[in-house]
């Protein structure tokens, strides 16, 4: 029940969670001031044991010399202390019990500085042993499919520590064999269908080349074959692309402007965009990138053709490069029917589609987007998917500026 309300609270206030570090330090401070409050205490008993008034045999006290106290006062045995004595004997108890006290406030004096000081050396020693753990979370969030290849390496003695960083790098080499496994099989297997399909391709050509010209059904019915066959090809071409973004490092790397690759796009799409009499906005500024310029024209076509593919008659595409920074930016926005953003944050993921209209269509294979992801993450770029509030997707593209060389003086 106490665990709840406090989650609630702190809910509720947006307190962020006490750190690893932050409670080792605490566990730190709390110990040190426990012990030192306990030795504190037993040496403030063994200090006034040692340095008690014991009463004299007729019932007067004895005091015992203190450093730096007066002198003690005794009890001659079986006679009596004149008064002056039992007076001086009073003041030298009152000065007994004033020292006790300075002891005790010099002490809790001396356990606050300590404390504070084991609190500061706590938080250096537990950033000191949380160094290779921050290094692990560190490397392991630079890590992703493109660069499975890096490893940890943590080094130090043989600890826990370095056991769990072995453990991420064993880890991380089973899913690089995975990566590149699954890489090989899409591109190995669309090579393969490639040739079964041309048969049958050559097949269907053969037969309705002939001279006696083919019925009406026939005619149909090869008609759809063949449109069977192109979205095949069209998949199989998507599979050795995806594949070839995927796979890292790009193999060429050239300084090439997004400008030029979009205004490229949009004039080999005119004719599509005018059978849907789309209205089309640019502002193209110049972006210049580095990479490969076949994936990223792909990339920029395909954010295009998607536009021009999932929008309304009569609609409108709208189209931004520029560079802010050290940043290319490419804006892609159209119009289209209500999305809903949670389905549509998952448009990057393979053969996923939006609404039943999609499903199934003509429309593409559902590679697309995922192609585009592949690439900008291959170019260590970054891609924002967002549902417009009146219809409709835009889609932002950031990338890394190319560093162009500055001109020398003359």
């Amino acid at each position: 029940m106490f665990k709840a309300v406090r989650r609630r609270i702190t809910r509720l206030c947006h307190v962020p969670p006490p750190s690893v570090r932050l409670r080792l330090t605490a566990l730190y401070g709390a110990l040190f001031l426990l012990c030192g409050a306990g030795l504190l205490a037993i040496t403030n008993v063994l200090v006034r044991r040692r340095t008690a008034l014991p009463k004299g045999s007729n019932g007067v006290i004895a005091i015992t010399k203190l450093p730096g106290a007066s002198p003690s006062v005794s009890v001659a045995p079986g006679g009596g202390q004149p008064r002056g004595h039992t007076a001086q004997a009073g003041a030298t108890a009152v000065e007994h019990s004033a020292l006790l006290h300075q002891l005790l406030i010099q002490s809790g004096i001396a356990l606050a500085v300590m404390a504070a000081a084991s609190i500061l050396l706590g938080w250096l020693v537990a950033g000191r042993v949380l160094r290779p753990l921050h290094t692990i979370t560190t490397t392991v969030q630079q890590i992703s499919a493109t660069n499975l290849h890096r490893r940890l390496a943590l080094g130090g003695p043989d600890d826990e520590l370095k056991a769990l960083g072995m453990t991420f790098d064993d880890l991380l080499a089973r899913l690089e064999a995975s990566f590149e496994a699954q890489r090989r099989f899409v591109a190995n297997a669309s090579h393969e269908l490639r040739t079964p399909l041309t048969m049958m391709r050559t097949a269907l050509d053969v037969a309705t080349g002939k001279p006696r010209p083919p019925t009406p059904e026939v005619e149909a019915l090869a008609t759809k074959i063949r449109r069977g066959l192109d979205q095949a090809d069209l998949l199989l071409e998507s599979f050795l692309l995806l594949a070839r973004a995927e796979h890292a490092p790009l193999a060429e790397d050239i300084t090439i402007d997004v400008d030029y690759m979009a205004a490229a796009a949009l004039a080999a799409r005119s004719e599509a965009i005018a059978t849907k009499g789309l209205a089309v906005e640019h502002a193209l500024g110049s972006a210049p990138i580095r990479g490969n310029e076949a994936l990223l024209a792909q990339m920029v076509g395909n954010l295009i053709e998607n536009a021009i593919r999932h929008n309304h008659p009569g609609g409108w595409i709208r189209i931004v490069t520029e560079a802010d920074g050290a940043l290319a930016t490419l804006v892609v926005e159209s119009g289209g029917p209500v999305l809903d953003q949670h389905e549509v944050s998952a448009l990057a993921e393979p053969f996923r589609r939006l609404g039943a209209e999609r499903t199934g269509s003509d429309n593409g294979v559902g590679l697309g987007l995922s192609i585009v992801a592949a690439v900008v993450v291959a170019h260590h770029g970054n891609l924002d998917l967002q549902a417009r509030s009146t219809g409709g997707l835009r889609v932002v593209v950031t990338l890394p500026l190319a560093q162009l060389p500055t001109a020398v003086p003359a």
